[in-house]
């Protein structure tokens, strides 16, 4: 069983990314185009980049905003680029701040440095399974199907024409795998169902926008999908930014849906075909979202929340065990009474001389 409390993960899984760290810090400010402390070391050694919450000791996090700011006195990092905007806020003890005029920017080429190929899988020339994968006893390979280095394929497993499954990839035991799936930076539990042209592990839609244009923001984090999952034709997951994307145990997702990067799913939660989570979402156990629902950044849904079909839900925190409807969602029973009230509205409209 996979467990995503268990796998948790603050910076690069070394199964699916290489650091090529660590960098004196003088030299990482020079690439990056950050300035230190008066007071810091420039020899001191940078290991690695993590989150906020994540980091440690000799790891680089990033702060972009005064409201992040608020909770750097809880972080253990390092390391730390801090937007200019949030320069005055008080840090822990031990922490180096690097200061930047956009610290995503900053951290987003600092990832570059420590993982300059952090797409790779690994993939060598006329080889369709790498000898250092791990197959368990009676695994079934269709025609076409390509494993990487160091992925374990789990016992009684099934793999469909064209299947491609990236390096250091586990796939638990009695999975099927149907045609033209790829799965990379990603562990998948017992009894995954995955129908034909589902993506997992791709990188996350993650970019610093500027004067210059987009610059896109390394993925370096991993799926983790639970025991008895399935995933219906066309659906993409994509991998965390630095943590994980989860699938809770026991969800149900339809055709055509988008999963965005570290989104976190609980148990048994359904999702109707053509809706979408962005980034950063949380949704409790038995979740169930409607057919073509679209849901922003950063939306907390609790335990047993309802969202009805082609809803669209704006950031922020819902409680669960209640139905919500309409664009921008509210409770459902509001927005029934709204429709029943326009169209009472509209039929008592008289008529004008043309009818």
């Amino acid at each position: 069983m996979v467990e995503g409390a268990r796998f948790a993960s603050p910076m690069a899984d070394p199964r699916f990314f290489d650091n090529q760290g660590p960098f004196p810090l003088a030299e990482l400010c020079a690439q990056i185009g950050a300035t230190l402390d008066a007071d810091a070391d420039p020899r001191a050694l940078v290991s690695d980049v993590a989150t906020l919450e994540g980091a440690g000791a000799g790891q680089l996090a990033f702060c972009s905003s005064k409201a992040v700011a608020r909770t750097l006195q809880q972080s253990q990092a390092g390391f730390c680029i801090v937007d200019k905007e949030a320069v005055g806020a008080s840090r822990p003890p031990g922490m180096t701040s690097l200061v930047s005029g956009s610290a995503l920017h900053a951290f987003a080429a600092a990832a570059r440095l420590f993982y300059p190929a952090y797409s790779s899988s690994g993939w060598a020339p006329g080889e369709s399974v790498h000898p250092t994968a791990k197959l368990g006893t009676d695994v079934s390979l269709a025609p076409g199907v390509v494993i990487g280095p160091n992925a374990e394929i789990g016992d009684r497993a099934r793999l469909g024409p064209n299947c491609v499954i990236g390096r250091g990839v586990t796939v638990g035991r009695d999975c099927e795998l149907a045609a033209n799936v790829t799965v990379t930076h990603a562990l998948l539990g017992d009894r995954v169902h995955i129908l034909p042209g589902v993506q997992i592990g791709q990188p996350g839609f993650g970019f610093a926008s500027g004067p210059a244009g987009h610059m896109k923001v390394p993925q370096l984090g991993r799926v983790i999908i639970q025991d008895d999952v399935e995933i219906g034709s066309g659906s993409t997951v994509d991998r965390g930014a630095i943590g994980d994307t989860v699938i809770g145990e026991g969800t149900k997702i339809d055709n055509l849906v988008q999963i965005g990067h570290n989104t976190r799913l609980g148990r048994h939660c359904i999702m109707v075909a053509q809706s979408g989570l962005a980034g950063s979402c949380e949704l409790g156990d038995f979740v169930i979202i409607g057919g073509q629902v679209g849901v922003a950044d950063h939306v907390r849904l609790g335990d047993g929340a309802r969202v009805a079909s082609k809803s669209g839900v704006p950031p922020g925190d819902y409680p669960g065990g209640t139905e919500y409807g309409g664009y921008p969602v509210r409770l459902a029973k509001d927005w029934r009474r709204e429709v029943a009230a326009l169209v009472l509205l509209a039929k008592r409209r008289k008529p004008d001389r043309n009818g």
